[in-house]
Protein backbone atom coordinates (compact mmCIF):
# COMPACT_ATOMS: atom_id res chain seq x y z
CA UNK A 1 0.00 0.00 0.00
CA UNK A 2 2.05 2.87 -1.52
CA UNK A 3 1.58 5.56 1.22
CA UNK A 4 1.57 9.68 -0.68
CA UNK A 5 1.08 11.66 2.35
CA UNK A 6 1.23 11.59 5.82
CA UNK A 7 0.30 14.73 8.42
CA UNK A 8 -1.50 15.40 11.50
CA UNK A 9 -2.49 11.43 12.08
CA UNK A 10 -3.43 11.37 8.68
CA UNK A 11 -2.30 9.03 5.96
CA UNK A 12 -3.17 9.22 2.30
CA UNK A 13 -2.48 5.44 0.34
CA UNK A 14 -3.81 3.77 -2.23
CA UNK A 15 -3.84 -0.31 -2.87
CA UNK A 16 -1.63 -1.81 -4.93
CA UNK A 17 -4.41 -3.60 -6.65
CA UNK A 18 -6.99 -0.84 -7.70
CA UNK A 19 -9.12 -3.61 -9.60
CA UNK A 20 -9.00 -4.94 -12.95
CA UNK A 21 -9.71 -2.75 -14.85
CA UNK A 22 -7.93 -0.75 -13.03
CA UNK A 23 -10.35 2.64 -11.25
CA UNK A 24 -9.99 5.73 -11.79
CA UNK A 25 -7.34 7.93 -9.94
CA UNK A 26 -8.76 8.01 -6.05
CA UNK A 27 -6.97 7.82 -2.50
CA UNK A 28 -7.70 6.23 0.51
CA UNK A 29 -7.52 7.97 4.02
CA UNK A 30 -6.97 6.89 7.65
CA UNK A 31 -6.81 9.08 10.51
CA UNK A 32 -7.20 6.97 14.05
CA UNK A 33 -10.78 7.23 13.43
CA UNK A 34 -11.33 4.89 10.38
CA UNK A 35 -11.29 5.37 6.53
CA UNK A 36 -12.60 7.24 3.73
CA UNK A 37 -11.99 6.74 -0.21
CA UNK A 38 -11.81 10.21 -2.27
CA UNK A 39 -12.65 10.51 -6.21
CA UNK A 40 -9.85 13.11 -7.42
CA UNK A 41 -12.00 14.10 -10.48
CA UNK A 42 -13.61 16.24 -11.22
CA UNK A 43 -13.46 17.53 -7.78
CA UNK A 44 -12.13 15.68 -4.57
CA UNK A 45 -15.53 14.06 -3.28
CA UNK A 46 -16.35 11.16 -1.15
CA UNK A 47 -16.73 7.85 -2.70
CA UNK A 48 -16.93 6.05 0.69
CA UNK A 49 -16.90 6.95 4.22
CA UNK A 50 -16.47 4.26 7.43
CA UNK A 51 -16.27 6.19 10.64
CA UNK A 52 -14.96 9.76 9.96
CA UNK A 53 -16.52 12.52 11.58
CA UNK A 54 -16.96 15.39 9.72
CA UNK A 55 -14.23 17.15 11.23
CA UNK A 56 -11.72 15.07 9.77
CA UNK A 57 -13.35 14.14 6.47
CA UNK A 58 -13.32 17.48 5.55
CA UNK A 59 -9.53 17.42 6.89
CA UNK A 60 -8.90 14.61 4.39
CA UNK A 61 -10.08 16.20 1.25
CA UNK A 62 -8.17 19.48 2.58
CA UNK A 63 -4.96 17.05 2.43
CA UNK A 64 -6.25 15.67 -0.82
CA UNK A 65 -4.07 17.35 -3.09
CA UNK A 66 -4.79 16.07 -6.55
CA UNK A 67 -1.59 16.92 -7.96
CA UNK A 68 0.85 15.37 -5.75
CA UNK A 69 -1.66 12.18 -5.63
CA UNK A 70 -1.97 11.68 -9.16
CA UNK A 71 2.14 11.77 -9.83
CA UNK A 72 2.27 8.99 -7.21
CA UNK A 73 -0.39 6.84 -8.84
CA UNK A 74 1.28 7.38 -12.27
CA UNK A 75 4.36 6.61 -10.77
CA UNK A 76 3.17 3.43 -9.40
CA UNK A 77 0.70 2.27 -11.40
CA UNK A 78 2.82 3.42 -14.93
Amino acid sequence: MPTVLRSGGFRLFFYSNEGSPREPTHVHVEPASGEAKLWLRPEVSVAYNDGLNARDLATAMRLANRETIETAWRDFFG
